[in-house]
């Protein structure tokens, strides 16, 4: 072939020394290509969020990227919280910045008057009967509390006080009349300053006991941090009346949970205190447990709970005593938690896990047992006293079971309503379809005569997810199909309008249309009467529509069915076009049964909103992307998943090649693997111990299990229960396997469990110190997700020429890695 001066220049390159030409070089933060520029920028859907009462809704709109002006605020990272010490509330929003009503029956859309100018909306809530709605104004001297009168459409300011959202205990609703909310105590004075000079060294002590945790992230560190956690933590609960008149409610404290009792009369209250910990976050601090009346009187002390250190690490494992405090939604103050049977140790053998209580107030009975569960308890649905369904979970099975009880007859025997494995989701039933009761909390929905409930589920089947609504008999079992999803749509229900089930509101959409609402009359099923549109949302990135989308179905070799959504660009055809360099983006799951695994678990008629964490954008620059290619680790009766971790991915991997090779949409060669998270961990695993990629792309990931030692994933055995497991699953272990160019990305300030940067910077040096071609992007501020656009373009402007220059059909791919790698 003759030589090109372009090909000159390349041979000139390769002889040069590996440190004198990097790869490429930037300065600053870069841009992709303008139709990915383009994506990214698209606007965002309303969200919509219905009353209690399913007449009206709000719409609220946010920008779906931040910048990094505002990533760069002062925050403080304590005992597992973010806050921002300015706002006296959490870090990483994303406000709301229109609101607007929405009227169910007409599907009239209302402006609303008096919003404030520069409208930052965080932690909307209704009021008891939908008439009123309240949420936090950010501003730049803290967060206000405002109110919407949704009858008039006008807004106002409460109160002048300051909220404290920083343990992010947003302000409820007592009644229709008043809200229970915690604000910055008056007399606080300044934050604490970081001392100069140290006042002492930073000790910890165990003393002989055992207090196993995982790799939690953004602990206490020191006596400074105890000392910022006790000030920005603090607040003052008050009541604040809808005429602007606040009341105080005890002292200033660190409180962690405020709820009221549905008739509105009392409050369940719950503080932490000391003493502090630096190996877990808050919320397994020191807890007090009390119910006040509405003058802050403590009129029940429920529980005092100890610092939680010493849970235990197996799956499933839950802290002594009594938790998971909470109000029955069907009565006026009738109080429900959970106590363990099995001193909250998941790996012990035992019969009964968990018993769960009741007690009304004025709280002078002996506590009612509810229930005694086999399995480790989720929560409770109520109806009435003659109705809930109390439901559990066990992890080692992958189990769930769901019991009908009656909450004022204690000697009902329980009754199995529902037993399944949650890996098996084409056995999945549906979960009730709730309403509003009279004290304005969400109980089941039954038939008017209280025979059957209704329940909605997404459907999953061989052919994919098609949600339905149906009526279920209690007593007999037996369900009746009311609505199912047809195609080319995706529709889900929502909300049922009447007591009958006649009337459904729903969300549907398809892979051209964006989701949008609906009222489906089911008893008008003549075409053209039985469907009324409520919103009519544009579709925000109207250049991919054509793209074409494909459910695929192929096996692994021994046998796994396996799934994946191939995304071709508009008018490509394999036959005529032949192959496209692709782009695979994976994350591997473990599980109990092979048939569960081989499941299809999405719909091939589901709208693709682009994001960060989206693949398909790439479309636009002549890529197939596959997206989700099922990568299924499974350990069906005592084996262990993870014992053939490795063995089992890579056959996930080949089959996923094999079969975008046979549709001839992709060549072997020019097939990138990519991952954020457990996915980047996959990635690095597959390019150590296969030769299927061409490149790989790993976001945010672990890459040295020894570095999570109590477990990872969904793995519960420690490091030294299995050392060979935690040596073989880690990739940083093989670096000098990788012969493929990587791309490392990573957010700095990442707080995920076990994926801190430092797992990417280890990584990276030891492929450096074996010769790879590898790249390490440190994101500044950035955590697990992404948030601010310029790092997001950046990542993308990285990902975009990674791919270009190990991926594409370009004439220089297959010499550029012998130049930067020089192997």
């Amino acid at each position: 072939m003759r030589c090109t001066p372009f090909r000159h220049l390349l041979i000139l390159i390769v002889l040069l020394p590996l440190s004198s030409v990097p790869l490429w070089s930037t300065e600053g933060y870069q841009l992709p290509p303008k139709e990915i520029v383009d994506l990214i920028d698209a606007p965002l859907s309303p969200q919509v969020q219905f009353g209690p009462s399913e007449d009206r809704a709000v719409l609220m709109q946010r920008n779906f990227l931040t910048s990094l002006e505002e990533l760069s605020e002062t925050e403080l990272r304590l005992a597992g919280l973010r806050i921002k010490p300015d706002l006296d509330g959490p870090s990483r929003q994303s406000p709301v910045n229109r609101l607007r009503i929405l009227q169910v029956e007409s599907g009239e859309v209302r402006e609303i008057s008096g919003l404030p100018e520069k409208l930052r909306l965080i932690y909307w809530q209704w009021s008891p009967s939908g008439d009123h709605g309240s949420f936090g104004q950010i501003t730049s001297d803290g967060i206000e509390l405002w109110v919407v009168d949704l009858k008039k459409a006008e807004a106002r300011r409460l109160m002048d006080d300051r909220l404290s959202l920083t343990a992010r205990i947003e302000p409820v609703w007592i009644d229709d009349q008043s809200l229970v909310t915690t604000v910055v105590p008056k007399d606080r004075g300044p934050a604490p300053r970081q001392a100069r000079i140290p006042r002492g060294p930073v000790i910890q002590e165990n003393l002989g006991k055992k207090a196993a945790a995982v790799t939690f992230q953004d602990l206490l560190a020191n006596q400074h941090d105890e000392r910022l956690f006790d000030y920005y933590m603090t607040s003052q609960p008050v009541i604040v009346g809808l005429d602007g008149k606040v009341e105080t409610l005890g002292n200033p404290a660190i409180y962690w949970n405020i709820e009221p009792s549905p008739n509105g009369e009392l409050l369940l209250v719950q503080s932490l205190h000391r003493p502090y910990s630096y190996l877990v976050p808050a919320f397994r601090f020191p807890k007090t447990t009390e119910v006040w009346n509405l003058q802050g009187e403590t009129v029940h002390a429920a529980y005092e709970r100890p610092l939680q250190e010493s849970v235990p690490t197996a799956y499933g494992s839950v802290s002594k005593g009594p938790r998971q405090f909470d109000w029955r939604a069907d009565a006026p103050a009738t109080l429900v938690w959970a106590e363990a049977r099995d001193d909250g140790d998941a790996g012990k053998e035992a019969e009964v896990r968990d018993e769960i209580f009741q007690q009304p107030s004025p709280f002078e009975t002996k506590p009612q047992s509810l229930i005694r569960l086999g399995y480790r308890y989720n929560d409770i649905q109520w109806h009435d006293g003659e109705l809930a369904i109390a439901s559990s979970w066990w992890w080692k099975t992958r189990g769930l079971r769901a019991w009908r009880i009656q909450p004022d007859h204690p000697d009902f025997e329980p009754v199995l309503v529902k037993e399944r494995s949650w890996e098996d989701r084409y056995s999945d039933p549906g979960s009730p379809m709730m309403e509003t009761n009279a004290y304005g909390r969400r109980v089941l929905k039954t038939t008017p005569d209280g025979s059957s409930l209704f329940l909605a589920g997404p459907g999953a089947s061989p052919e994919g997810d098609r949600p339905f609504l149906d009526r279920w008999n209690l007593e007999t079992g037996e369900a009746t199909r009311l609505f199912r999803s047809e195609a080319p749509y995706y529709e889900s229900p929502v909300r049922l309008l009447d007591d009958e089930g006649h009337h459904l509101l729903t969300r549907r959409e398809s892979v051209e249309e964006v989701p949008n609402y609906f009222i489906r009359h089911l008893d008008k099923p003549a075409e053209g009467k039985d469907l009324e549109r409520l919103t009519d949302f544009p579709h925000p990135t109207p250049q991919l529509k054509g793209i074409e989308k494909k459910l695929l179905k192929y096996q692994r070799e021994d046998g796994v069915q396996l799934t994946a959504t191939l995304y071709t660009p508009n008018g490509y055809d394999p036959q005529r076009d032949g192959p496209l360099p692709m782009l695979m983006w994976a994350y591997p799951r473990e599980f109990k049964s092979a048939d569960a695994a081989g499941q299809v678990d999405d719909s091939p008629y589901r709208f693709d909103r682009v994001g960060w964490w989206s693949q398909i954008m790439w479309l636009t620059q002549g890529y197939a992307v596959l997206d989700d290619p099922k990568m299924p680790i499974v350990g069906e009766g005592e084996a262990e998943p993870n014992d053939t971790f490795r063995s089992q991915l890579v056959a996930n991997a080949k089959a996923a090649v094999d079969e975008v090779v046979r549709l001839g949409v992709a060549k072997p060669g020019h097939i990138a693997i990519g991952g954020h998270s457990y996915g980047a961990f996959m990635t690095a695993n597959l390019l150590a111990h296969s030769d299927l990629f061409a490149a790989g792309i790993a976001r945010s990931g672990a890459y040295n299990r020894t570095l999570t030692p109590f477990g990872f994933q969904s793995e519960e055995r420690t490091l030294w229960e299995a050392p060979e497991v935690y040596a073989t699953m880690s990739p940083f272990m093989h670096a000098e396997k990788i012969d493929e160019p990587i791309l490392l990305i990573h957010g700095e300030a990442d707080n995920n469990p076990g994926t801190y940067p430092m797992q990417s910077d280890r990584f990276y040096n030891a492929l450096k110190g074996h010769g790879a071609v590898a790249r390490l992007v440190k994101l500044p501020l950035e955590s697990h997700g992404y948030r601010a656009r310029e790092s997001i373009l950046h990542m993308l402007w990285e990902t975009h020429r990674w791919l270009e220059q190990y991926v594409a059909f370009t004439e220089i791919h297959s010499e550029v890695p012998e130049a930067a790698g020089g192997r």
